[in-house]
């Protein structure tokens, strides 16, 4: 396909992405702050005016950064913003293998009560195309639940979204895909409010030091870094210059590791003799 005829049919798959957004009229969007979401936000604020409403569920295991970067994006498209507080779903509080199933389950069902509350049909997600090609057992929830994926539906993937991202001004045309914190514990693990705190204070530091792809996978008192292994060498020069070994023994991890295999999704679920990519779980249930 030429580069003219790429941009056409890219061109035609966000013109039925506001057309099918426009055609709903009013719709709760559940908004993470993550790239998908984001560009959703984007499209369907053009396309419904203030028939949208944006609501962010505010989880114990989400990134807090990722609550204020929410709240600023919808406050610069003028769209309607919700932050919900979520307490902590006891099906969770064991890190089940069905963690994400079960997430998706109790978050989209909390969406669809404050839509019914507010006379509101439609609630949507930013699932789009590349996400059929992953293990997601939350598509299976959403599915039951009767959720809208719009980007899903017209089309689009990734690069798409990236590309409408970047041609709109929006500055999470290039955001790393997101996880929730869970994702950094092994399955079975029993999950406290301290851990996840430690995990979040950490990745943001680290993030600030550059490194925005940043995983740290917590194995009780073992800290193990996950960068995309091109960035591997800069992790040693900045633990040279700002001390990462010694931030995360102050946070209480007993040894901090760096992992030569570089960040792969689902990390976590790879069993012992696995030689690489990702297998099905751990950040397959990334945020949209």
């Amino acid at each position: 396909m030429t580069d003219a005829a790429g941009r056409a049919a890219l061109d035609g798959r966000h013109r039925r992405l506001l057309a099918d957004l426009a055609e709903l009229k009013q719709a709760v969007l559940a908004f993470s702050g993550g790239l998908d979401s984001s560009f959703l936000l984007h499209a369907a604020s053009r396309a419904m005016g203030e028939g949208l409403t944006a609501v962010t569920l505010y989880t114990p295991y989400a990134p807090r950064a990722e609550i204020a970067e929410a709240a600023a994006l919808a406050g610069r498209l003028g769209v309607r913003h919700v932050v919900l507080p979520v307490a902590f779903p006891e099906a969770l509080r064991d890190n089940p293998p069905e963690r994400c199933y079960l997430c998706k389950k109790a978050l989209f069902a909390r969406l669809l009560e404050l839509a019914a509350d507010e006379g509101i049909a439609h609630v949507l997600d930013g699932t789009n195309r590349d996400d059929l090609g992953d293990h997601r057992p939350g598509m299976r929830a959403l599915a039951e639940l009767g959720i809208i994926s719009p980007l899903l539906a017209a089309g689009i993937g990734k690069e798409d979204i990236r590309a409408l991202s970047r041609q709109a001004g929006l500055p999470t045309w290039n955001k790393p895909s997101g996880a929730c914190l869970l994702t950094r514990l092994p399955h079975g693990r029993r999950v406290t409010a301290e851990e996840l705190e430690r995990i979040d204070t950490a990745e943001t530091w680290l993030r600030g030091l550059g490194f925005p792809a940043v995983r740290l996978r917590s194995h009780g008192d073992l800290a193990r870094l996950e960068v995309p292994r091109d960035q591997a060498p800069a992790v040693l020069e900045a633990d040279s210059r700002h001390g990462i070994d010694a931030k995360l023994k102050a946070l209480g991890y007993r040894h901090v590791t760096l992992d030569l295999a570089g960040y792969r999704m689902g990390s976590l679920n790879e069993k012992p003799d696995a030689a690489s990519g990702p297998p099905p779980g751990g950040d397959a249930c990334a945020k949209p």
